[in-house]
């Protein structure tokens, strides 16, 4: 069986969740070999194996946290030529975009980003993209070289399929290239306790019609009594009532969730070119015209200041 290379998004070995299901998916197309790079890869072996790795490729550096993106590529690229695989499977976060992109350049290959599925093909593996703010699916495959190809958190349900997960010592030399670009200073996110939210499972989003910063907390209570992430819309970010970290849609973040819940967002393109391809989509919006009806699973026609609070409430009160 062909190998499939997957690089491994990991922090300090706790492997994120977007991994786990690169490594679902690389099972449709292979045998998957992943790549673990920095400090605490050794640590992700267990889980990796536990997801199907049949190998574990690992190699720490003080470069990969020292400068910026080129070391990974380097480290990839060696992980490539010591496997020759089918295919090589990324996150399709910002960082892993980029990755992938030069990867690509490297070994003069195709590259697929923002997969949403991938499936095996008799010319190699097909993937699955929504584009044109999503207002279609498409189903590629590179044509030239090794497929290189980036997919969306919550592209498929995380599968456990124990493996032999060995664990390799990967040999690799950096480019002169590797220390172009400098960290200089972190600093470290306040975080909220919630799901990031590329990567979580339920997101609950409030638009133009939350009113405004200091309205916000019904959203957030709604997102917590769900273990949800929180996302706004262009318009509340725009008028400063939620972090631009949070917005979802075409100028902001793509998310792929479960379950989406979108509270007084009209629907307008640039925001649903962010969230179209969420699994189950709830909105909550006083005007039954608003475009969001167009595209939901479920629908609420009501004031979210007495929808969300009673939403929450009962959502607490089955917790319970």
């Amino acid at each position: 069986m062909a190998e499939v290379l997957v690089y491994v998004d990991h922090v300090d070995g706790a492997v994120r969740k977007p991994t786990l299901e690169l490594l679902t998916l690389a099972r449709r197309i292979g045998e998957p070999v992943a790549v673990a790079l920095g400090n605490g890869a050794a640590d992700t072996a267990a889980t990796l194996a536990e997801h199907g790795a049949a190998k574990v490729l690992t190699h720490d550096a003080p470069e990969y946290a020292d400068y910026l993106v080129v070391p990974k590529v380097d480290a990839l690229q060696a992980a490539y030529k010591a496997v020759s695989p089918a295919a090589v499977l990324v996150p399709s976060s910002a960082e892993g975009k980029e990755i992938a992109a030069r990867l690509a350049v490297r070994i003069d290959s195709g590259i697929i980003t923002d997969a949403i599925d991938l499936e095996s093909g008799d010319e190699g593996p097909v993937a699955t993209q929504s584009v044109f703010a999503a207002a279609f699916t498409t189903k590629s495959r590179v044509s030239k070289g090794t497929p290189v190809i980036t997919v969306k958190p919550n592209a498929a349900a995380v599968e456990a399929a124990p493996a032999a997960g060995a664990v390799e010592a990967l040999e690799v030399s950096f480019s002169e290239q590797a220390t172009g670009t400098k960290v200089t200073a972190r600093t470290p996110r306040e975080s909220t306790g919630r799901p990031e939210l590329t990567e979580a499972a339920i997101v609950v989003s409030g638009g133009r019609g939350v009113g405004g910063a200091e309205n916000f907390p019904i959203v957030e209570a709604l997102a917590d009594s769900l273990g949800a992430a929180v996302g706004a819309s262009r318009a509340a970010v725009d008028a400063g009532w939620y972090p631009h970290t949070n917005q979802v849609g075409q100028t902001g973040k793509s998310v792929s969730p479960q379950l989406y819940i979108a509270t007084g967002i009209s629907g307008a393109i640039q925001h649903r070119a962010g969230m179209q391809t969420s699994k189950t989509i709830v909105a909550i919006n006083k005007d039954a015209e608003a475009p969001i009806f167009d595209l939901v699973d479920y629908g609420v026609v009501g004031d979210l200041f007495e929808v969300v609070p009673q939403l929450t409430e009962e959502i607490e009160a089955r917790k319970g």
